[in-house]
């Protein structure tokens, strides 16, 4: 008699509860139920236990991060599928390990469980590296932000006259006050010629400097030392990104010159989604992952909401911000898609922005899986602003390591 043996896994920190279920022809169910500790030991234990009753597919909860071991030990042997853990939900008052695994299964069984993207391990090292350092791009701002509030305490209002308060003139002045300069015109004099601020601005905006607390210099120290030991690891981790995405470089230049992107972000979204989105079938599918898509909430044949889904943040983030740059590229189809929502409606501005958004990963998607790059066919951009973008992308993508050639455009020809 054939049978389908499928494991359902419940995951805790410490503990698993595993349910094997056979699913034979004739339709009667066997359960086989065993925990396991989260140990290394008991984890090869686990993986000897479904190759002894010769496993084909597990399927496990999301809980937190504590997934991650299992399924690392079990991807060589079985299809593995992860289960949003809200989709399985037990009844309040019949709750158990075994009982959540096997529920798991039916429901698995039933498809009745919402899955989650889980990429290869070789994308999952990328979405690594990327997600470290936005974390570490995100810090780096908090430091700003915390810099800025000490100046103001202090009585310094450097950032009103700098418009980039880490720029190098500004960084060179408060590493100096940091180590226990006070003279206001021993400061200034340390801005480049270029800042814009003259010195009069300078030394009135450092005026309180001799009358500062030595542990406010301090507290300036060890945060300047601290955003510059997140500059080291962003910038390591740009070289360590770049170099594990160089067999796909072609997808990095080709997703970069859309609208709105650059090199970083294109690293990013070849980070989640892959180098050619192989996962998704269509656009359609990859916007309802992200959840730019129009979202449906029908009860009794009536529309009650269509507000997007929720879906992946950190594509969400990237396309909302890669958004908001598209709409001001002059004479972009995505400026001119922007504009008609928008109208003379300026709370329309959020809607028009999602909509540019939702056609920005539709983009997304037909150049990863069909292999094109991005060609403007909206109004003609302004030549200027165009040359000016390009030699800027040339020299980040050199920068992370890519070799790009540069070309002029071919003439068009004339249309009558």
């Amino acid at each position: 008699m054939a049978t389908h043996r499928i494991a359902g896994i419940d995951v805790h920190k410490k503990m698993l509860a595993v349910v094997v279920l056979d699913a034979a022809e004739e339709g009667e169910w066997t359960l086989h139920r065993r925990k396991f500790l989260t140990t290394s030991q008991d984890l090869d234990a686990l993986a000897d236990w479904l190759a002894s009753l010769q496993v084909q597919e597990a399927v496990m909860e999301s809980t937190a991060q504590y997934w991650k071991p299992v399924w690392r030990v079990l991807e060589p042997q079985c299809h593995l599928e992860l289960a949003q853990a809200q989709s399985n939900r037990g009844p309040r008052g019949r709750k158990n390990d075994f009982k959540d695994a096997e529920r798991l299964v039916r429901r698995y069984m039933a498809d009745e469980l919402v899955l989650s993207f889980v990429p290869a391990p070789r994308q999952r090292l990328w979405r690594a590296l990327s997600r470290a350092k936005q974390t570490a791009a995100r810090d780096r701002v908090r430091l700003h932000n915390r810099v800025e509030a000490l100046l103001e305490e202090m009585c310094l209002k450097l950032s009103s006259v700098v418009s980039d308060l880490l720029g190098v003139s500004a960084r060179r002045m408060l590493t100096a006050l940091g180590k226990g300069e006070t003279d206001p015109a021993t400061l200034a004099g340390l801005a480049e010629p270029e800042l814009r601020a003259t010195p009069e601005q300078l030394r009135d905006a450092l005026r309180a400097a001799p009358s500062i607390h030595s542990s406010y210099r301090e507290l300036l120290k060890q945060y300047l030392e601290r955003i510059e030991m997140q500059e080291r690891h962003i910038a390591d981790l740009e070289r360590e990104l770049a170099a594990a995405l160089k067999p796909h470089e072609d997808a990095v230049v080709r997703l970069a010159k859309t609208p709105g992107l650059g090199a970083d972000s294109a690293q990013q979204i070849i980070a989640e989604v892959g180098p050619q989105a192989a996962k998704f079938p269509s656009a359609g599918d990859l916007c309802s992952w992200v959840g730019t898509c129009t979202g449906e909430e029908e009860s009794a044949g009536e529309s009650h909401s269509d507000r997007s889904p929720k879906g992946n943040h950190f594509m969400r983030r990237i396309l909302n911000q890669a958004a908001q740059a598209a709409i001001k590229s002059e004479g972009t189809v995505f400026q001119g898609h922007y504009r008609r929502i928008v109208g003379r409606d300026p709370k329309k501005y959020k809607v028009a922005i999602w909509a540019v958004a939702n056609r920005l990963c539709r983009l997304i998607w037909k150049i990863l899986h069909d292999g094109v790059s991005y060609e403007e066919r909206g109004h003609r951009p302004n030549p200027r602003a165009v040359r000016h973008r390009a030699s800027r992308l040339v020299r980040q993508l050199r920068a992370l390591g890519y070799s790009v050639q540069v070309s002029a455009p071919q003439p068009q020809s004339a249309t009558s």
